[in-house]
């Protein structure tokens, strides 16, 4: 690298303007002691302001609502919305028509001004199956009736028809018949007259959508004899009716849904002294391999009685049940069906998915949580993974650069902290103001220290100002600190220290939230402790560094020079310039007693502003250093894996996580919701409580993390959707800049505890 000239004063290497940066800014100034890095003359060159995305938020919300309705619908179909069971038989006389229809026979029709019931001639056997079809014992019961010549009556669910509709057009063309037994197989007297008329109408879609036919009989799910019908059934037998269905009970309930035993079905089957009768069975619901022996049983013993097994219809010799449907119906039908199978799928693959998602964020938690507290072990005696770090022989030199833009606000404190250190070794601070349209740089200059000085240029970004650092820097050893961070006393000396091992590039630090006070400065605090400061511990043990961040960090010059300078071609210019590092073979390492305290955002929209940015530079040196992962060192593959599944993938499935905990909580037992949410965060207290005991900080700060459950889990993982969707679509992000309280200047810095472990 070599120093401007005084011919062409220009800033190594040329920072173009990108469609990111801030436009606008400020001309360079001579005078105060500021050293101008480019000609006055030069103006930006204007660019156009690019706008975010908008549409992808249409398609979420699109995307979310499908996810409901198939929750929804699966959960409909297996009886979690609405779940029903058989009533209790009503205390009470009963009607007169009740008491009729409990004299009466098994086939009701109740279209009519009186109540009529008809019984099965002799030597007729109607047999009857509820609640297919079922692909593993249909199959059978159609086989023994195939076996004898016999047909009859499947009573299907609605459901049951849409998942398997190749069963159901079995059971047409082998030519039994189907009567309706409601769509996801509900009490009817239990249920409000709007879900009875849904469950009827449902059924008969998919039965047109699977065969193309609809039929006209019924039998209500929990039903049975005639003597047995209680007052809210017949009510609900009423209803059924009224839309147009002839209503099959039974003469003969053989109870095998509870598994008596073959030998007991068969004789709960068998007509006394040659009488007709309706039998009911099940071809679903359970093992019903002792029905299927019985139904060979008992049609062989029938059968040389003289016995027929037909259909109800042909019993009573009736036309077919069957009605052909409309094209529209068909059509409706077809779509229901498709539908319900999607959604089971989509409702079991998202549970595999997310039982996935729940092993290993709970497996990271842990890992990561061991691995610091191998680091700790280690960096308390001073030994590091590759051994001991050799000692400096007398302090070097040191250059701390101060990239700083519309800093005014704290860049006073900023610049005290640095030059009150208690490092020994001679120091530099330069100051680069990118353009500022503030007095950062007159507030900078104004301190008027001898080992601080003030560089200004046009506005280029961030990395265009460490660039121009890196250009004037007088020193190897290279500190970087943002405008609105202080250091720690010791923090220089801290950092410095490991750079004396040869094989080290860089050194991060620990960075901490100084304006902890309010919600959204505590959520950040636990944020900065648990997921930035415990995980670059496991990084440093695992070769895979994503990032020195910008607020502070320790590099070696002439590594910076090896790589061209700050790559402008992210906006996370410290991951890309962490990650070029690592891949150059350099080792980079993190020092937990190197602190920087460092305003975080106070409001949502400023810390969207700030995530917004991090996460879409993030995503832009992932796919600059993607070739990383075919490379020898394991870094790529450590890393880019990483960063990939834990903050992309998993926070692109959160929406859908917290849909189904909202479903789960609202439509079942909230119980089990409560106790998964629950159980989280309790890991993430007890490795929140040790992650900030590491830190020398109080486990105080923990009372937090329930509530960042809610909107801030929400907001962080927002970002990533919009990220990813900009990343997508080709938008190029401008510069986000955010904010400044000036909190260094107001208020003094959180004090850690004494005594603790660090």
């Amino acid at each position: 690298m070599r120093a401007p000239s005084s011919q062409d004063k220009q800033v190594w290497p040329p920072a173009p303007l990108l469609p990111w940066q801030d436009v606008g800014a400020a001309q360079p100034e001579e005078g105060r002691g500021e050293s101008p890095s480019e000609p006055s003359g030069l103006s930006p060159r204007p660019v156009r302001k690019a706008t975010d995305p908008r549409g992808h938020w249409l398609l979420l919300a699109v995307g979310l609502l499908l996810a409901s309705g198939a929750l929804v619908l699966n959960g409909y179909v297996t009886n979690v919305v609405g779940e029903t069971h058989a009533a209790p038989p009503a205390a009470g006389p009963p009607s007169p028509e009740l008491e009729r229809v409990r004299r009466g026979g098994p086939m009701l029709n109740l279209t009519g001004s009186q109540v009529a019931s008809v019984r099965l001639p002799a030597k007729t056997l109607a047999l009857t199956f509820d609640d297919g079809p079922d692909p593993a014992w249909t199959p059978q019961v159609l086989d023994a009736l195939k076996k004898h010549g016999a047909k009859a009556t499947f009573f299907t669910v609605g459901s049951k028809i849409a998942q398997h509709p190749e069963l159901t057009r079995r059971i047409v063309a082998e030519g039994h018949e189907i009567g309706n037994h409601t769509y996801a197989h509900a009490d009817l007297s239990e249920v409000p007259g709007w879900r009875l008329g849904l469950e009827l109408s449902l059924t008969q879609q998919a039965l047109a959508g699977a065969t193309g036919l609809h039929t006209t009989l019924a039998r209500p799910p929990y039903s049975s004899t005639p003597a047995a019908v209680t007052g809210p059934q017949w009510e609900s037998l009423k209803a059924v009716a009224d839309r147009g269905y002839l209503l099959v009970l039974t003469d003969l309930d053989t109870k095998d849904w509870a598994r008596p035993g073959s030998a007991q079905i068969v004789k709960a089957a068998l007509p006394a002294r040659g009488r007709g009768a309706i039998v009911m069975m099940h071809d679903a619901g359970g093992d019903r391999r002792q029905t299927v022996e019985a139904v060979d049983r008992v049609l062989g013993a029938l059968t040389s009685q003289g016995y027929r097994g037909v259909t109800v219809t042909q019993a009573l010799g009736m036309p077919s049940a069957h009605r052909q449907a409309e094209p529209v119906e068909r059509f409706a039908g077809a779509v229901l069906n498709v539908a319900q199978r999607g959604s089971k799928a989509f409702t079991e693959s998202l549970s595999w998915v997310l039982f996935a998602a729940g092993v290993l964020t709970l497996a990271r938690l842990g890992f990561f949580a061991v691995l610091a507290w191998v680091h700790a072990r280690r960096t308390r005696g001073g030994r590091r993974r590759r051994g001991r770090a050799p000692a400096w022989l007398a302090p070097p030199p040191v250059t701390v650069i101060v990239p700083a833009y519309n800093e005014a606000a704290g860049i006073q404190a900023t610049i005290r902290s640095l030059v009150n250190t208690t490092y020994q070794g001679e120091l530099e601070v330069l100051v680069v103001d990118d353009g500022s349209t503030d007095d950062t740089a007159a507030l900078a200059a104004a301190l008027a220290f001898d080992n601080v000085r003030v560089i200004r240029q046009h506005n280029g970004g961030k990395p265009s100002a460490l660039n121009t650092g890196i250009t004037h820097a007088r020193h190897e050893l290279l500190v970087m600190v943002d405008g609105d961070t202080v250091f720690e006393p010791a923090t220089i000396g801290q950092l410095i220290r490991q750079l004396a091992d040869p094989t080290v590039g860089a050194v991060s630090g620990n960075t901490k939230v100084g304006n902890r006070r309010g919600m959204i400065g505590r959520w950040q605090h636990i944020e900065y402790v648990i997921g930035f400061n415990l995980d670059r511990r496991a990084f440093e043990l695992l070769d895979c560094m994503a990032t020195v961040p910008g607020a502070i960090g320790a590099f070696r010059r002439s590594a910076l020079i090896a790589l061209g300078g700050v790559s402008t071609d992210t906006l996370a210019e410290d991951t890309d310039l962490t990650m070029a590092l690592c891949r150059a073979g350099w080792r980079v390492v993190y020092e937990e007693k190197a602190l920087a305290w460092t305003e975080a955002p106070t409001s949502l929209g400023q810390l969207w502003k700030q995530r917004y940015r991090w996460c879409y530079g993030t995503l832009q040196a992932m796919w600059k250093h993607r070739r990383a992962v075919l490379e020898r060192a394991p870094f790529g593959r450590r890393c880019l894996g990483y960063l990939t599944l834990f903050q992309v993938v998993l926070p692109l499935l959160a929406p859908v996580v917290d849909l189904m905990a909202v479903y789960s909580a609202a439509v079942g037992d909230p119980l089990p919701v409560v106790a998964v949410w629950g159980g989280f965060v309790i890991v993430q207290a007890l490795t929140g409580w040790y992650a900030l005991r590491l830190d020398g900080e109080r486990a105080s700060a923990l009372w937090v993390l329930p509530l960042q459950q809610f909107v801030y889990r929400q907001l962080m993982y927002l970002v990533v959707i919009q990220s990813v969707a900009t990343a997508v679509l080709g938008v190029r992000l401008r510069w986000h800049t955010v904010r400044r309280e000036g909190t260094f200047d107001a208020s003094p810095l959180p004090r850690t505890p004494a005594g603790t472990p660090s």
